[in-house]
């Protein structure tokens, strides 16, 4: 397949890229600062400078024709203020559907968050950050694309346990990013998952497992 990658210099979008790349796929990887040029290209990947918060969704649509899909991996990051959250979080997931419908892309792999919620308090925090992925997920559930929205926990730069759950709630608040990106690359290689909305955590299936389980 033909894969872009949105936020392409963050940590799990550098792990997706080097686990697709490994696997015969191509990557374009979208990313702000030409500096990351580097980091990308060791992972197989292609990198493409684009900066989300610039760009309209048609200057967008460009970059993405001729993929299979595109993973949305973008985000303003810890430490950043309200405004950047909904520029990045909502504002850049919801340009790149526009550009996706513009392009003809149909695949969308939606990194959120576990408690993502448009109708989340905006508080200025976390809060608002839960609301900004929230109304993202929504429009992206409504947009007549094949979504598939991924809703991990807490994240941490542990090792690759291939051990998941995708149980809602299960008491375990923590997952690494490597096997969050396992996640997206056994999603795109299976359409099934179009149209569901998964939380991840640690737990004990393989993700293979995991994924078919979460199907039957």
């Amino acid at each position: 397949m033909e894969i872009v990658i949105a936020g392409g210099h963050g940590k799990i979008a550098l792990l997706t890229e080097q686990l697709l790349a490994n696997a015969g796929h191509t990557v374009r990887a979208l990313i702000r600062n030409p500096a990351h040029d580097g980091d990308v290209e060791a992972t197989g990947a292609q990198p493409v400078v684009a900066d989300l918060e610039q760009l309209e969704p048609e200057q967008l649509a460009p970059l993405l024709r001729g993929a299979d899909a595109v993973v949305y991996a973008a985000g303003a990051g810890a430490g950043s203020g309200p405004a950047r959250k909904w520029t990045m979080d909502y504002g850049g997931a919801a340009k790149l559907i526009e550009a996706c419908a513009r392009a003809g892309v149909e695949r969308y792999v939606m990194i959120s968050s576990r408690g993502a919620d448009a109708d989340a308090p905006d508080d200025g925090g976390f809060g608002t950050y839960l609301r900004a992925k929230g109304k993202a997920d929504a429009e992206l559930q409504a947009s007549g694309l094949r979504y598939t929205i991924l809703r991990p926990v807490g994240l941490t730069d542990e090792p690759a346990a291939d051990a998941v759950s995708t149980e809602p709630d299960s008491g375990v608040e923590t997952i690494p990013r490597a096997d969050v990106a396992a996640v997206i690359v056994a999603v795109l290689d299976e359409p099934r998952t179009a149209g569901r909305t998964i939380v991840l955590r640690s737990g004990s299936e393989t993700v293979p497992a995991a994924i078919e389980s979460l199907l039957q």
